[in-house]
């Protein structure tokens, strides 16, 4: 479906450059609140949650804490099972709550939704890594405070979070009560019919083991163990108390809840902190008897190290990271926000250990139950491995740690190598619907994908060779087996019964983003070799030895590559999603209600899958992923045909298509899908933040702007970009990461500048031009689009030949005795000479074999040509030479777009040849106008981006095609072009270089 523009609603947190902000407290949007407020350090996650908890009764909460990998492990009941269904479950749990302070002033419990909240606000300080909450509340009583709350999750301390927690007596003296507890009685989820989140348990999984307690230190501890995989979690807090007087302390014991509570004098005006120090360690990273010495461990430091001097940590952790990361955006202050704040999320939810990896929904909510999908490999390994190229490695790492789990699933399969899972939290198949689960293989050549675009960028050959290797070549192993050599596909390389990325469509038949995917990887995995052969051979006989590779298998996976089959039709000329889809009948959007979407949610999906409609359109996305595979006239037409089908029902979905829109010139669309995408959380666009965030939406938003607007490719390891600015931005600048090099690139709508920041000269592509950087010596290329070329039609535009056509057809015609007239004819414009013949033979009842119509195609063509050589300069449309004259004279490249076969011999006989420096060349033109094929044919022959480029047409299906292309149009001739044309002229005389100079001004 067509994106509209898309309109922002009222901001329900103020649009600010560094932080999330909230001013007034709304507990409605309490729950969503939580989830964008949350805080994390790729290991703990703490939801947005109150230290003194929830109590309003309009709106709802989940308190969340979690642990990147940590999880239990339940049987899957299947009410009609089959062999190789996942027999378990894994959910990433919601663990110990160790945030809790609650304060009591003067007997009166300090809540939101009692007494009197006087000033409020809430802040994600984004630079800092803070959570900052400042409260102004007044008891029932009177009693007026002041608060002023702040908690960290420290990004370099994995096991560490802190809060500092100060209270302010604003108009009396009297006593202040802090009461900071361990709770382990876990809320439990709500059992729903969404898929998308998860089905919950019905009993705890976390069971009390011991508690224990030091007074003096202010130190309790809690240890549990998850009641399935039996995994210990010992979950630590101490304290420090800054007060002038004495106070007391007490302890409270209870089953699942420990409590330590002060009680302190206070004097009007006087500011009273207490600091609470929280760590988690779990018996998946320790031996169980080291948990309890490595929480003091963790206490104590934080203990000499103090709140503030943890702060300033943070503040060092996040100046580094932004220094690479950063996005401007000048021009629009809620997309400068928007980006930020996904980037900081992302940051927050990464798992950096090489043991755990990124969830759907990060470690903010527990949609998706805390899995690990391709969304990784697809979208957020880009992210970091072009600003935190070591945080990419970790994660694959991770996929690496899991390859044993990986082969025994193919394994399950009957199938040779290693299938990876869809969803996992520690290697194993956790997908219980086949369908849009296992059947996703496409992971294993997105995994592999994801390793070859981070060894090019990185130029990590380390990790290829230790880790990276094996696992291609283990996955290429399962492709190999998995497809087959088809006899019906004249011996193509087919792969059956898998689901593509569209979950729309499910259990097909060579599905194109699978196969070229597939294809991709086997090339890959096939030059490895070859390079590991040559390059590090000890190595590769030791990998050899160990997976047992043979010396045939590499050339089988070059084999299957050259004979993949990859589905198209030909009277489209697109690719096929797979071998059925574009004989399914199209959905009926005009009459699906909008409270319908996503279908998912209100349709069975044996209705949906008899329909051509995608939650999100593979084709597109492998236009993307393999852009190179493709031409720009292969993508403007694939985009326009699938781009209507899609539902975007996938929060993957609008980046891809914003992608691929800013590449095919549609800018607009481009930025209504990237709008979209940027602020999909914090404007809750899908309605469902509540359960957390779009982890993967949020890496794509980075995409959109760094691959879409700033068109950067990774063309063999050499950076390439083409950049273009949306007309709602002033400038927008980012930063790459590659090959050691830091690189800053600038773009505004008159230049665009890069900048290399560290590193030693590196070269890149501009526009395809090479460009040669050393460091911090920026170079500024021009950013103002400028008549670069101009192309035209022949017939009707610089002569007209359609007079020998007609008189060529007619005596064909006549010869046939087939009757032919000047209505008939003016059919035939615009198509090939063979389909010219169809049209020319319909009705007459010849039924003729191939053979003999093409050789009725070339008699046609030889009379053609004898008339043709009786045209002379004289046959040449008013103005159009003196027009060529000026442009060579300008020196203004000028090219033919035209399918008459014959161009060439008229542009001859009319002595103007040598004007032109680019002809198309119809017989390898697909589809005809006004497909814009043939006109993109010309500006690729010029080397000349389309939108520099002028098109000239007589007819509106030639406006059409020059349109599609992303050419400026001028028609000439017919007053019907006026109203679709950029520029109309009634006669060719009026074509003039400065007017169309002027498109440009």
């Amino acid at each position: 479906m067509k994106m509209k523009p898309y309109v922002h609603p009222a901001a329900v947190y103020p649009y600010r450059e560094w932080s999330l902000d909230e001013e007034t407290y709304d507990e409605v949007n309490n729950q969503r609140s939580e989830s964008v407020f949350a805080l994390g350090n790729g290991y703990i996650g703490m939801r947005g949650n109150f230290e003194e908890g929830y109590h309003g009764h309009s709106g709802s909460s989940v308190t969340g804490n979690y642990l990147n990998g940590f999880f239990d492990s339940e049987p899957i009941v299947y009410p009609e099972g089959a062999y190789g269904y996942p027999s378990r479950n894994q959910a990433m749990l919601n663990v110990t709550d160790a945030k809790i302070i609650e304060l009591s002033i003067e007997g009166h419990t300090f809540q939101l939704n009692s007494g009197q909240v006087h000033r409020y606000e809430r802040k994600l300080d984004m630079r800092n890594g803070i959570l900052h909450r400042q409260v102004e509340w007044e008891s029932p009583a009177g009693h007026r405070v002041q608060l002023n709350i702040r908690r960290m999750v420290a990004m370099q301390h994995k096991h560490l979070a802190a809060i500092d927690y100060e209270v302010k007596a604003l108009n009396f003296e009297g006593t202040l009560t802090f009461t900071s507890s361990i709770d382990g009685e876990i809320q439990r989820p709500e059992v729903t019919d969404d898929p998308r989140l998860g089905s919950g348990s019905k009993e705890p999984n976390l069971l009390l083991v011991e508690t224990g307690h030091e007074l003096e230190q202010s130190f309790l501890w809690m240890k549990q163990r998850t009641r399935h995989t039996g995994f210990a979690l010992l979950t630590g807090i101490s304290h420090s108390l800054n007060c002038s007087s004495g106070y007391e302390r007490l302890l409270q014991l209870g089953d699942q809840r420990l409590s330590m509570q002060w009680v302190v004098p206070v004097m009007m005006g006087e500011r009273i902190s207490l600091t609470k120090y929280i760590s988690y360690h779990t018996s998946k990273d320790y031996a169980e008897d080291e948990l309890l010495s490595r929480c003091l461990e963790v206490q104590h430091l934080a203990e000499n190290c103090g709140f503030e001097a943890l702060v300033h940590e943070q503040r060092a952790f996040l100046d580094h990271f932004w220094a690479h990361a950063d996005v401007e955006i000048q021009g629009d202050l809620a997309l400068q926000q928007g980006i930020r704040f996904n980037a900081f999320q992302l940051l927050q939810s990464v798992g950096r250990d090489g043991v755990t990896n990124i969830g759907a929904k990060g470690l903010t909510g527990e949609g998706y139950e805390g899995h690990y999908f391709w969304d990784t490999e697809m979208y957020m390994i880009p992210f970091f491995t072009f600003t935190q190229p070591e945080i990419s490695r970790k994660l694959l790492e991770f996929r690496y740690a899991t390859l044993d789990k990986a082969r025994e699933r193919a394994a399950v399969m009957s199938q040779k190598g290693a299938l990876y899972p869809w969803r996992t939290i520690d290697g194993a198949e956790n997908s219980s619907y086949f369908p849009a689960g296992t059947a996703q293989m496409h992971i294993n050549a997105d995994i592999a994908y994801a390793i070859k675009q981070y060894v090019r960028a990185t130029g990590d050959y380390e990790f290829l060779v230790l880790e990276g290797a094996e696992m291609i070549f283990e996955t290429s192993r399962f492709w190999v087996d998995l497809g087959h050599f088809n006899p019906a596909r004249e011996g193509a390389f087919c792969i059956d019964a898998v689901t593509g990325p569209d979950e729309y469509t499910a259990i097909v038949n060579n599905n194109a983003y699978t196969n070229l995917m597939v294809r991709d990887q086997l090339y890959y995995a096939y030059e490895i070799a070859r390079l590991l052969g040559k390059q590090y051979p000890e190595y590769f006989e030791r990998l050899k030895g160990k997976i047992g590779l043979t010396e045939e298998e590499p050339g089988g996976w070059l084999v299957a590559a050259e004979k993949m089959y990859i589905p198209f039709d030909e009277e489209l000329g697109i690719y096929a999603q797979d071998d059925t889809f574009l004989t399914k009948k199209k959905w009926d959007f005009e009459h699906t209600p909008a409270d319908k979407y996503p279908l998912l949610l209100h349709y069975h999906p044996l209705v949906i899958y008899r329909h051509q409609v995608l939650k999100q359109a593979d084709l597109v996305m492998a236009m993307f992923l393999l852009g190179d595979q493709f031409s720009l006239a292969d993508k403007i037409r694939n985009y326009n045909y699938y781009e209507p089908l899609t539902t975007h029902d996938s929060s993957l979905s609008p980046c891809i298509h914003s992608i691929i829109s800013a590449e095919i010139g549609d800018l607009t669309g481009a930025y209504a899908y990237f709008d979209r995408t940027v602020r999909m959380d914090l404007d809750d666009i899908n309605r469902n933040v509540k359960d957390g965030l779009h982890t993967a939406a949020m890496a794509g938003s980075w995409l959109s702007i760094v691959n879409g607007f700033g068109g950067m490719r990774l063309c063999g390891g050499m950076l390439s970009f083409n950049p273009a600015l949306p007309a709602q931005w002033d400038s927008y600048r980012f930063k790459i990461t590659s090959g050691g090099h830091l690189l800053d690139i600038y773009v505004d709508s008159k230049a665009v500048i890069y900048t290399l920041l560290t590193g030693e000269v590196i070269e890149i592509l501009h526009k395809g031009s090479l460009v040669q950087l050393t460091v911090k010596k920026p170079v500024t290329l021009s950013n103002v689009k400028q008549l670069e070329a101009v192309i035209f039609e022949l017939d009707g535009i610089i002569t007209d030949s359609s007079e020998h056509h007609y008189q060529a057809w007619k005596s064909l015609a006549e010869e046939l005795a087939i009757s032919f007239d000047r209505e008939k004819h003016e059919r035939l414009k615009g198509h090939s000479r063979m389909e010219s013949l169809e049209i020319l033979l319909e009705g007459s009842g010849l039924n003729l074999p191939q053979p003999v119509k093409g050789m009725l195609c070339n008699k046609k063509n030889e009379k053609y040509k004898e008339l043709i050589q009786q045209m002379t300069p004289d046959d040449l449309y008013p103005g159009i030479h003196s027009l060529l004259t000026d442009l060579k004279k300008k020196r203004i490249p000028v090219g033919l777009a035209s399918v008459n076969e014959n161009a060439m011999l008229i542009l001859e006989r009319l002595k103007i040849g040598r004007l032109f420096q680019a002809i198309a060349d119809p017989k390898n033109i697909r589809m005809g106008k006004p497909d814009p094929e043939i006109y993109l044919q010309v500006t690729e022959m010029l080397d000349i981006s389309p939108d520099c480029c002028v098109g000239i047409e007589d007819k509106e299906d030639g406006i059409a095609a020059i349109k599609a292309a992303g050419m400026r149009s001028v028609g000439a001739g017919s007053v019907s072009l006026k109203e679709s044309a950029e520029l109309w002229f009634p006669s060719t005389a009026e074509l003039h270089v400065k007017k169309l100079v002027q498109l440009f001004e």
